[in-house]
């Protein structure tokens, strides 16, 4: 038989990918994947790690993959960085409602990130681009904080800076100028390494670049020690004595609400513990006590039985008590803080103003309601804002309250300064986030409110950690998470107001009208070297 040996096509042969779409993919895919990283490494750097200094690299190798690339690639450049920050920051807020609202908070939060990344990659041509690049970064800051929703502040970059060299600039202009001069310090960096490679390249290099580069990262580190001697502990008017209560719940989760009356017995009856323990000379009477929020979820002015219960409580330990309660009231309901004094009862109240959205209000009921009925039955009533700040005046001493979810907005700290408070109080419940890492992001808001203010901060929590706060950030007392404890302190008052306490939003909208003038810069720019381009 004889065979005849027949011809193959070169186009029907499976060729391998030719060098040229390879190192394209490769160039398409690595900066993706590095801005993702970065995004973690970012993250890495918030609490309850220490490791506030990984912030600066962060954002050097930001820098460095959005510096000279288009505004296109910088946004999805900036949305995977964000991705990476925010997907593992904020996991705790699916921990007991499961992973859908967790991924949908982060998606559009990120979006903010992704109009950073757009916008730092049109400035980085200019001259000095770390400066206009970090201002951007506050910018972006500023709107998430704001919209959608009256805003979600947390993962601003100040929050992560608690245990940091930078942590005195909150005292100087508030957590815009802390997480400035982090950031400045990470593009300026990234900027230093790069003049140093292009320097043994070309043997040349701008010395105003240069300058700029050097002193972005010296002026942020110099200003942080100079602010130091703006934070102090020493008392200015005097010393109180605190009790804060951490009562505990009987279970985690969002269902401990049902078991009101259990949470309400369980702070009562740590509050009576410590009675019995300052009775017995073992600890100092407290001039007033601190509850959690939610620590009475039955309403004391509608239900005789929650009233008898921190009666006995107020009466038990000599002190007035603030009680953080769930009240109706004309039809309202309201988180609200109340003083309740051993002798005559409920005297002062203050109702939580930035109530969170999808926990005490269903933003979108009808078509969040439309997708999952679940989510409408687990927010069944909006609670209302309250109007005015929560200064308690408790026997002369004024203590600020700022309830939980507020912590995070910078005006409803620092207008319980204004208003006269010579110490804070934030009361807080988590145990709706079990063991995440929600407490400890909280906590170290506390820690930089009060470097900012200048003022000794409490963190009275449900379940922890509670915790007393000196006006140097420092903590001197906690809790552990999910039990019962008291802390007993003596703490100093203070009234004299820093800095940052005093210009309020100013240096916020300083930083964005810098941001706004270098974006505008950099596309005026671009356009006249359109302009100036010779035609084809």
């Amino acid at each position: 038989m004889t065979v005849t040996a027949t011809s193959v096509d070169e186009s029907d042969q499976v060729k391998p990918l030719s060098p040229a779409p390879r190192r394209v993919w490769l160039e398409r895919l690595l900066p993706a994947l590095a801005a993702a990283l970065f995004g973690v490494l970012l993250y890495v750097s918030f609490p309850p790690r220490t490791l506030w200094w990984l912030a600066v690299p962060a954002f050097a190798g930001f820098g460095w993959l959005l510096r000279g690339r288009s505004w296109k690639a910088g946004l999805g450049l900036g949305y995977l960085f964000g991705l990476g920050f925010l997907l593992p920051l904020l996991v705790w807020t699916g921990v007991e409602v499961g992973p859908g609202p967790w991924i949908a908070l982060v998606v559009i939060e990120a979006v903010f990130v992704a109009l950073v990344g757009a916008g730092v990659a049109v400035v980085s041509r200019l001259p000095g681009w770390p400066v206009w690049a970090a201002a951007l970064w506050i910018a972006g800051e500023a709107a998430r904080a704001r919209a959608p929703f009256s805003g979600f502040p947390w993962g601003k970059i100040a929050f992560g800076q608690a245990d940091g060299v930078f942590l005195p600039l909150a005292a100087v202009g508030g957590t815009p100028v802390l997480g400035f001069a982090v950031v400045l310090c990470g593009f300026g960096l990234y900027e230093v390494v790069r003049l140093a490679v292009e320097r043994q390249r070309t043997r040349a290099v701008q010395r105003s670049a240069a300058a700029v580069a050097l002193l972005s990262v010296a002026v942020p580190v110099a200003g942080a020690l100079s602010a130091r001697p703006l934070v102090s502990d020493k008392a200015e008017n005097g010393t109180v004595t605190v009790a804060v209560i951490q009562g505990n719940v009987p279970r985690a989760g969002l269902d401990f609400n049902s078991q009101r009356r259990a949470v309400l017995d369980y702070h009562a009856r740590e509050t009576e513990r410590l009675a019995a323990q300052v009775k017995a000379g073992k600890v100092d009477r407290p001039d007033f006590v601190l509850w959690p929020e939610n620590s009475s979820d039955i309403d004391p002015f509608a239900n005789a039985d929650a009233r008898e219960v921190i009666d006995t409580a107020a009466k038990a330990i000599g002190a007035p008590i603030s009680v953080g309660g769930v009240v109706e009231r004309d039809g309202k309901l309201l988180n609200e803080q109340i003083l309740w004094d051993p002798a005559k009862g409920p005297l002062q109240t203050y109702d939580k103003r930035q109530i969170q959205p999808f926990g005490e209000y269903l933003p979108l009921r009808s078509m969040i309601g439309a997708i999952n009925s679940e989510w409408t039955s687990m927010v069944r009533q909006d609670f209302s804002r309250g109007s005015e700040p929560g200064v308690f005046d408790i026997d002369g001493t004024k203590v600020g309250l700022a309830t939980c979810y507020e912590a995070a907005f910078d005006w409803a700290v620092r207008d319980t300064v204004t208003d006269g408070a010579q110490m804070i109080s934030v009361p807080s419940n988590n145990a709706t986030f079990d063991r995440s890492e929600m407490t400890y992001q909280q906590l170290a808001m506390s820690r930089v409110r009060a470097v900012e203010h200048s003022r000794t901060v409490t963190v009275p929590v449900t379940s922890g950690v509670s915790a007393i706060i000196m006006p140097d950030g420092t903590i001197t007392q906690k809790t552990g998470m999910f039990v019962a404890d008291s802390l007993v302190q003596e703490v100093p008052l203070r009234s004299s107001e820093t800095p940052a306490t005093k210009l309020g939003i100013l240096p916020e909208m300083a930083l964005v009208l810098i941001a706004a003038g270098g974006l505008g810069w950099a596309i005026g720019a671009g356009v006249r070297r359109r302009q100036d381009a010779p035609a084809r």
